[in-house]
Formats: structure tokens, C-alpha cells, sequence
């Protein structure tokens, strides 16, 4: 056995659309001592073909099972196949950077670790690029154990490097899904020393047919049972409570409150309801207070005071309660929803708005609308009637298009032309999808024409008058660089559930957005903005038009808040003026889960742009015991502090 050698297991099933992608991105390693043992388990497509296919050109070990067994009893299997030290697991719809197990080899031996971990970028079929999971680790505030398994991605054994004598010991749960939780947890419990790189990703794709992203259905309670047998693995470890506290929280709390409440018609909730309370009756999440208070602390005060009655009923047992109260909630939040969007929008519509449009008389601030769009082709119809039903004229509306995977490009060629003979309008195509919000926002400022520019994003929308009233106070004002309006959130279906952004944004309580304003912009920054990003969306903003390339340059280094270091070095550059009333409509939609946010990597950012804002204007020590309040709250709000029992 070769000292450093590392076997890459890649199990194999009805995977024909992807596995040759995968198996080259295998192949091609700059590591080269590397076995790959590829184990088919029966496919019913061409996916053996297809190995064998490759096997005929390349090396690598192919073997198939005899019947269909899972991917618990495949990977068990190749590790008994295994001649390595090491141990890499491979999905076979995934694929890995070139010098992804050289990176993390180098980093085993650098720091004579027994287990290596990356970051996982999550990607759809079609290439999209998705959030990153939150894998980073924090050492400086957590054990770096404990950092790894409350992390987003800490289950999998894919983005991991393990030494084999540590992985063999705990072998993957067999006829379950979720198996690698049993396996993986208590390797990195029990190993010596791990080490983390940011250097390389596992890149994780995201089939539509996949079990976790398929509906909802019982075996996705073998997660209970996998539980179970990890604590039971687990049950040495010195810090046991806080690890045992961590697995509970993501892999069933979550469950319960991002899977099986949120799931539609009362029958259907109260059937996996039941089973849910019956297969967890040994775990009682309910009665770990720990688990619970970690959560409810996330929750704004009618939040929390909802989902500690729908956390606490289920010492009861009862589903029926739990049903009727969720069914009840539902009832009231429907009830109190406001539809503030016109519903179905057609071509109609937007001609005759258009038309309009052309009628209206030309403003002395002339506006050019940007519209970034990517894949919300349901949304475009709605989104270009608002824009052309302001009570304001328009100069021209830009539509930007990042390589959607819809049919948006096909419903904008028809917009642009039926829209062609009334109003100014483009269109501009990607060649190849950026995934990055400033690249798009960079170019609308490229291409506008006018005196002010609109960013509405394609999904948003907006009250009719909010040109208006934005235009009011630039006319007021010819050193206003930005000029925004209070926002409001609205659902998929246009319904209101934030009616005002102001109690977020005034996180001092000073009321300064109580009241329409024109300030100064570096008193604007040095006041307020220094501390949180004061503007919600940028489809609420009408920005001078002007060469922002620089600022751009520095947004697009962050992931997470680029947008408040673009508005802050706007503020530098003129006055801002503000809309006392919520016109603009930001849409939430799909899954807004706040737990995907990458909350240790956000923390980083706010405390870089804290340091940055030292550049933009006179941070004095108040300034600096505001920012450390806001560490403070931040790590007690989002759990980054150390978990107690």
C-alpha cells in the first residue's frame, strides 16, 4: 500500500446524463496516485454502457452489484475493495475541480490531519450557480470539531478526505438515506485532527429527481433512525451533550419545522405529523431546551411565540393540535395578506401602459430603467407593467438577460417587439451565465442614457407613483446621488408579508426613517450607514447615472453584502434623499430558509466593511463600540457564540 495513495469510491445509479462528466473530472486529477473504484448498483438506464465505454480508454477499477443494494451497502463495498491510506467518496453526478485531492492531500500532510475538508458549491443541472453551503470553519470561536458538524454541509462524506482506518470503523447504515450522518460524524468525532481548505469545491449538483429536492415522503424518516445510531457512535466523545445537541438541531428540529410543517393539505400534514411524533420518541426534541431556545432566538417576538407552541405541542403527542394550529395560522396570515400587484398581466396590458407611456410629457430628470432579469420568466409580464405604469415618464427600458434556463428570453424578444413602437427599449443577452447581481447592475449603468438609473429587478415590483415621488425630491436637490423609498415584501403571489423595512433597517431605534428626508451624504454614513446596510433593495433606489466601475470592482469581492458597500461609497459622492412610504415591493419567493445564509462568512464580511468604512468616513470610538454591539448581538442571534447544554 502505498503511503499516500487515495481510493476515490463512486458509486453508480441511472446516472447516464452526468457520470461521463463525472468520471473525467475524476480522471483528470493533477493527483495522480489515486484509485478509482467505480461500483454500478444495477442501473436500469445506459450508465454501465457508459462505464464501460470510458473503462475502455481509461484506468480505473469497474465493478457492478449483483442486484440493487443502495449507496449505504456500495460505499461499504468499496471501502472492503480499497489498497489506500485514504478514502474519497464521489458522487456520480457530481464533479471536483482539477487539483481537488491534491489540495486536500497537501493540506493532510501539511498539518498531519486524518481527515481534510472543502467547501461544496451547489450547482443545478443546467449550470446554474447556488449559494454555497455553509461549510467555512470558525476555530476562533468554536472547537473545530464542533465547528464542523454545525456546519450546512457537515453530513457529507463527499467534500471530505478521510484517513481509512478512521472511516472503516463506522460503516454507512444500510437500506437508509441519509446514511452518511452516521458515518461521518463520528469519524471527524473521533479522528485526531481535521483541517478545512477553502482553496478547492466539491461541486454538487442538483437534480430536479433527487431524493432530498423529490416530495416529501416517509423515508425521509430514516434521518431519525440514522440519528440514533450517530449518538450511539458518539456516546464517548468528551463534549457529547453539545455534539448531540448540534445533530439534533439541524438534522431533526429542521426537519420538523422546514419539512414537515410547511407541507400543504391538512390530511397530508397530519399523516407524516403522526409519524414524525411516533419516530422520534426516543429523541423528544421538544424537551431539549437547548435545541429549542437556539432556534426560537432566530425568530421575531410573534414568530417565536407561534413556534414554541408548535415546537411544545408535541409533548402532547397530538398531530391534531398541531395541525389545527398551523391550519389556523395559515387561515390569519391569509387573511391579513394584502394583494398590492395587478394579477394576470398580458401583452394587452403593457401595450396600452406603453402607450401611455409615449403620451406622457418628457421630464426635466430624464430615468433609464435597467432590468436584470434571470430565470423569472413568471414575473416579467407584472414587472414591465409596473415599470410602465409610473405616473412619470420613462426615457428607455433596458432588459438584461444572464443566460436564463426558462423561456424569459423567448417572452423578452416578444416584449421588445411589441413594446418597439411606443417606447425606447433593448435588450442584452449573456453570452454565459455570471451569477453575479453587480456584473449585471455595472453594465445597465454602461448602457443607460439618462440622468438617472432604475434597477427593478424582474421580479420585483413597485406602486405606481414611486418615480414620482423619488423625482420630487431629486428636483429638490441636484447633489442627490441616490434617492430610495421605504420597501415592503411581498410574496410569490404579490401578497404582503412585511408592510414596512423600516423596524430592520433602524436597528438603533433612532426613527430616522419615521419621516421623509434629504441629508448630507457623508452625514448619512457616518450617522447611520456605518453600521448596517440601510437600504433594502435596489429596486428602491434611483442612482445618479455615472461611472461606477471602481465601486462595482469592491461590491463583487463581497458575497453577501456587496450591495451596502455599493450605496456606502454612493453616499460618499453626494446627498441621499429618502420616501417615507413603502413603493417599492421586494418578492421573496422559493426557498427563503434563513439558515442557507452563510452566517459565520456574513459576520466576516460586516466586520471587513466596518473596517473598510475607516476609508469613507471619520470612525470615532463611539463608532467602534456600536460595531462591537453589533458582533455581540450578531453572535448571540444567529448562535455563532459557544452552545451550551
Amino acid at each position: 500500500m502505498n503511503q499516500n495513495k487515495i481510493t476515490v469510491i463512486v458509486p453508480c445509479y441511472n446516472v447516464e446524463k452526468y457520470v461521463e462528466k463525472s468520471i473525467e473530472s475524476l480522471l483528470n486529477q493533477t493527483y495522480k496516485n489515486l484509485e478509482i473504484i467505480v461500483i454500478d448498483d444495477c442501473s436500469t438506464d445506459n450508465t454501465y454502457s457508459i462505464l464501460k465505454k470510458l473503462l475502455s480508454k481509461n484506468k480505473f477499477a469497474l465493478y457492478k452489484n449483483d442486484k440493487n443494494r443502495g449507496l449505504a451497502y456500495t460505499r461499504n463495498r468499496g471501502i472492503s475493495l480499497a489498497n489506500s491510506k485514504y478514502i474519497g467518496f464521489f458522487d456520480s453526478d457530481d464533479y471536483i475541480d482539477t487539483n481537488y485531492y491534491e489540495t486536500l492531500m497537501n493540506t493532510i500532510i501539511e498539518e498531519n490531519a486524518e481527515i481534510a475538508i472543502s467547501d461544496i458549491q451547489l450547482e443545478t443541472e443546467d449550470g446554474k450557480i447556488l449559494p454555497t453551503l455553509d461549510t467555512t470553519i470558525d476555530t476562533e470561536n468554536l472547537d473545530i470539531k464542533l465547528a464542523v458538524i454545525d456546519t450546512g454541509a457537515a453530513a457529507s462524506v463527499c467534500n471530505k478526505l478521510f484517513k481509512k482506518e478512521i472511516i472503516e470503523k463506522y460503516p454507512f447504515p444500510e437500506g437508509k438515506i441519509n446514511e452518511d450522518i452516521a458515518t461521518t460524524f463520528p469519524a471527524v468525532l473521533h479522528a485526531n485532527s481535521i483541517v478545512y481548505t477553502n482553496k478547492v469545491k466539491y461541486h454538487y449538483i442538483q437534480r430536479n429527481n433527487s431524493i432530498q429536492n423529490s416530495e416529501f415522503s416517509e423515508k425521509r424518516f430514516d434521518i431519525i433512525k440514522t440519528v440514533e445510531l450517530t449518538l450511539e457512535r458518539i456516546k464517548d466523545v468528551e463534549n457529547y451533550q453539545e455534539c448531540k445537541n448540534i445533530i439534533l438541531y439541524h438534522q431533526i428540529l429542521m426537519l420538523y419545522v422546514f419539512a414537515i410543517i410547511p407541507l400543504k393539505g391538512f390530511k397530508n400534514r397530519q399523516k407524516y405529523l403522526k409519524m414524525f411524533i411516533k419516530k422520534q420518541s426516543n429523541i423528544r426534541i421538544e424537551k431539549n431546551k437547548s435545541i429549542v431556545k437556539r432556534y426560537l432566538s432566530t425568530l421575531g417576538k410573534f414568530k417565536k411565540i407561534y413556534w414554541h407552541m408548535v415546537i411544545n405541542l408535541l409533548r402532547l403527542k397530538s398531530a391534531t393540535l398541531i395541525n389545527l394550529l398551523v391550519n389556523i395560522a395559515h387561515i390569519i396570515k391569509k387573511l391579513k395578506q394584502k394583494t398590492v400587484i395587478k394579477k394576470d398581466v398580458t401583452f394587452l396590458d403593457i401595450i396600452n401602459a406603453a402607450k401611455k407611456q409615449k403620451e406622457k410629457k418628457k421630464s426635466k430628470i430624464s430615468i433609464s430603467v435597467v432590468v436584470p432579469n434571470y430565470n423569472y420568466q413568471e414575473f416579467l409580464l407584472q414587472r414591465i407593467y409596473s415599470i410602465l405604469n409610473q405616473t412619470e415618464k420613462i426615457h428607455e427600458l433596458i432588459l438584461l438577460d444572464d443566460c436564463s434556463t426558462d423561456n424569459s428570453r423567448e417572452l423578452i424578444d416578444e416584449i421588445v417587439k411589441k413594446l418597439q413602437p411606443y417606447i425606447i427599449i433593448r435588450k442584452v443577452y449573456n453570452e454565459k451565465n455570471t451569477g453575479v447581481a453587480f456584473k449585471q447592475w455595472k453594465k445597465g449603468f454602461e448602457l443607460a442614457e439618462s440622468d438617472y438609473v432604475w434597477i427593478a429587478e424582474a421580479d420585483d415590483y413597485c406602486n405606481k407613483n414611486m418615480l414620482k415621488k423619488l423625482i420630487k425630491q431629486i428636483k429638490k436637490d441636484s447633489k442627490i446621488t441616490i434617492a430610495y423609498v421605504d420597501t415592503a415584501f411581498i410574496d410569490k403571489d404579490g401578497k404582503i408579508v412585511l408592510k414596512s423595512i423600516k423596524p430592520e433597517i433602524d436597528i438603533r431605534k433612532t426613527g430616522h426613517w419615521n419621516h421623509s428626508y434629504i441629508n448630507n451624504g457623508q452625514s448619512e454614513l457616518q450617522d447611520y450607514t456605518f453600521l448596517n446596510c440601510t437600504i433594502a433593495n435596489v429596486s428602491s433606489c434611483l442612482i445618479k447615472n455615472g461611472d461606477y466601475r471602481e465601486i462595482f470592482e469592491k461590491a463583487e469581492t463581497y458575497i453577501q453584502a456587496g450591495d451596502w458597500v455599493f450605496y456606502a461609497h454612493l453616499m460618499t459622492l453626494g446627498n441621499v434623499a429618502y420616501v417615507n412610504k413603502p413603493y417599492n415591493y421586494y418578492r421573496i419567493h422559493g426557498n427563503n430558509i434563513s439558515s442557507v445564509m452563510d452566517k459565520q462568512k456574513h459576520l466576516k464580511e460586516i466586520e471587513k466593511i466596518h473596517n473598510d468604512m475607516k476609508n469613507l468616513t471619520s470612525i470615532t470610538n463611539w463608532h467602534e463600540k456600536e460595531f462591537q454591539k453589533r458582533y455581540d448581538f450578531l453572535k448571540k442571534a444567529w448562535n455563532l457564540e459557544e452552545i451550551h447544554d
